[in-house]
């Protein structure tokens, strides 16, 4: 099952809020503090660059305005396009100036998540991972402990956001597991993350920059496929495969 991944930074978003929805607009006018209202948009700019290539649409500000993305009562982001619902499911996240969208096609359950590598006390370990997540943060070297908790807790929020509860759900009720560096495909690791229910959600994991790269689905996903866009507009675009 393919999944399309994209990301942008702070540096692409236009100053200019002339691609955003009248839903949008009005959603962004009502934030108070800068740092959402940058974090917000950049998200949203991202997830629409990503789909003007996964719904074969011309990259174009106008365009861009008659994709909506909307809130469902989960808190998770809905595609419409002019009016309709569009033919895909989308994950998006946002850390320190970057953000990240995942694109696949309708009714797959999916989440992303970004997180940089830094160090995390024991109060947190002990706060919001299971016992067998705690085991493997005991047994890694001082220097892969910053790498392994990264990897865990983007994995759970991306776990959460495919199951549209996002951290309202006890961390402690996904339980991941990072399967071994070396089955590493095109620059992507593999994981799952099962639930408490049973749900198991398989995924990938990818480490560059400084960034720890998460993305789980059901059904089970392909490594993700990198999305190239144009620096500038252009007049037509290609479709996701």
């Amino acid at each position: 099952m393919n999944v399309y991944w994209l990301e942008q930074s702070e540096a692409d978003v236009p100053a200019e809020n002339d691609w955003l929805s009248e839903n949008e607009a009005a959603r962004l006018e009502g934030m108070r503090f800068a740092k959402r209202r940058a974090d917000w948009r950049l998200g949203r700019w991202t997830a629409k660059r990503a789909l003007s290539v996964c719904l074969d649409v011309p990259a174009h500000l106008q365009v861009f305005k008659r994709i909506d993305i909307r809130p469902a009562p989960s808190g998770a982001p809905e595609v419409f396009f002019a009016d309709q619902p569009a033919a895909v499911t989308i994950s998006l996240s946002h850390r320190d100036g970057v953000a990240a969208c995942a694109v696949a096609k309708s009714g797959v359950e999916i989440g992303c998540d970004l997180e940089m590598v830094e160090p995390r006390t024991d109060a947190f370990v002990a706060d919001y991972f299971t016992i067998e997540e705690q085991a493997l943060v005991a047994r890694a070297s001082a220097e892969d402990r910053p790498r392994l908790l990264a990897l865990l807790w983007s994995a759970k929020e991306s776990a959460l956001k495919a199951l549209h509860e996002g951290l309202r759900l006890d961390t402690r009720s996904v339980v991941v597991n990072p399967f071994d560096g070396s089955f590493d495909l095109n620059g992507w690791s593999p994981l799952h993350v099962r639930h408490t229910t049973g749900a198991l959600f398989h995924g990938w994991w990818h480490l560059a920059d400084n960034i720890l790269r998460t993305v789980v689905a059901s059904p089970r996903p392909d490594s993700p496929t990198p999305l190239t866009i144009p620096a500038r507009f252009f007049d037509g675009a290609s479709r996701c495969a």
